[in-house]
């Protein structure tokens, strides 16, 4: 009845899968290896802490600073490092210095952590106003209104003297709107 030809009909077509199958793999690991091997270089930067430094900068000198308690503000300049790139030098925030009457250096963000505005010292006044929401702040930082937008007082970061005259602070900006200091990373 059948031929010796069609006793197996499913033979040729079963190996000609199977080399078709057996390339489509291999074509595809010697494809995802150098596209996953590329996708690495390009999202390394990402993945890398910033290599800009810890974060201290030198602000001011002691003497450009006086005794009198009343918080003068600096701007910080420092590199800041993005994925791809390093901007040397750039103005990055600014804080508030405060000498006290016994010498006590303290540094405060001068970024609202209502909304991230600018604050100024209002020396009339004796506090910090953020023109943004009408928020207020203490000489210490605190809150100094009731009913005040702002979720907590300025944020205070580390302050020290170095070398008998050199303000170094350990700058960093956080997320705002929170109750907690959440470092910016």
């Amino acid at each position: 009845m059948y031929s010796s030809s069609t006793d197996n009909p499913g033979s040729p077509p079963r190996r000609s899968f199977l080399k078709k199958l057996f390339a489509g793999v291999l074509g595809g690991i010697i494809t995802i290896v150098p596209g996953l091997a590329g996708l690495m270089v390009l999202f390394d930067p990402l993945k890398r802490k910033s290599a800009a430094g810890d974060g201290e900068v030198l602000v001011a000198r002691l003497s450009a600073l006086p005794a009198d308690g009343v918080p003068r503000r600096f701007s910080v300049i420092m590199d800041k490092v993005d994925a791809w790139n390093t901007y040397q030098n750039i103005p990055v925030g600014g804080v508030f210095l405060r000498r006290s009457e016994d010498g006590r250096i303290t540094a405060l963000n001068a970024a609202c952590p209502h909304a991230g505005c600018s604050v100024a010292f209002a020396s009339d006044k004796d506090e910090f106003l953020c023109p943004c929401h009408d928020s207020a702040f203490a000489v210490d930082g605190e809150i100094a209104k009731a009913g005040s937008p702002s979720p907590r007082g300025l944020d205070s970061l580390d302050v020290e003297v170095r070398n008998e005259n050199e303000i170094w602070v350990r700058f960093q900006n956080f997320q705002v709107g929170h109750k907690e200091k959440i470092p910016v990373t």
